[in-house]
């Protein structure tokens, strides 16, 4: 049912925006023309509406799409659409789940990058055991006194893996040598022990490697 009241209501000074939102709502119910005549409205009027709040509407987007791929990018790509969303919303875009999925994977082409699970190792069997000599003391009083030793891994985009030999100085955990390399062997440790060593003049004895005494560091180095 028509209501001439509200209808005459919403054309009130300032109420023009009112009136094309009524038209929105209820054109299904009694046709845009109908409506037009029954409200005095220039059609030409509201059709300009129509298209200003389609091009704003298109601005609204493309505006939301370079904050996801801002937001994408410097999180190196691994927001999926659920957390974007929760993103957004701190930046104060309110959007469903369901439309931020659909401007990243079909309007974008963002999908989230899955980290590879962490490669698998063997556990090796150590040739000697060392005694533990740092015995948790990661203070040095002095550059070359203590050095600490690890390995780690590296995923990179297209699914390989890199294994990264590191070796820090606790007295102001600078890094004294890195080596990386595909494979994780002892040969590995040795090049990057070599690398720190070479260009050091230390006297014998006063200095203290530390590792997790993983076999690929004592096979080699015993």
């Amino acid at each position: 049912m028509f209501h001439s009241k509200k209808s005459s209501g919403i054309l009130c000074e300032g109420n023009r925006s009112e009136a094309y939102r009524f038209i929105e709502q209820h054109h299904k119910e009694f046709g845009i023309r109908w409506l037009l005549r029954r409200l005095g409205i220039c059609p030409n009027a509201y059709y300009n509406y129509r298209k200003h709040r389609k091009a704003d509407h298109h601005a609204q987007k493309e505006k939301v799409k370079e904050q996801i791929e801002e937001i994408y990018h410097s999180h190196n790509g691994v927001d999926g659409f659920r957390s974007m969303t929760a993103y957004l919303e701190r930046r104060g875009y309110s959007y469903s789940q369901t439309t931020i999925h659909k401007y990243m994977n079909r309007g974008l082409g963002l999908r989230s990058i899955v980290r590879p699970k962490r490669p698998g190792t063997k556990p090796g069997k150590p040739h000697k055991v060392f005694d533990n000599k740092l015995d948790q003391d990661f203070h040095a009083d002095k550059p070359n006194q203590k050095w600490c030793t690890d390995f780690t891994y590296l995923s990179l985009r297209n699914g390989d893996v890199r294994y990264n030999c590191a070796i820090i100085d606790l007295y102001d955990r600078s890094v004294v040598a890195s080596v990386t390399d595909k494979h994780i062997t002892s040969d590995l440790a040795v090049r990057t022990l070599q690398k720190a060593l070479d260009p050091q003049h230390l006297t014998k004895g006063g200095l203290l490697l530390h590792s997790d005494q993983g076999s690929h560091i004592h096979r080699r180095l015993s």
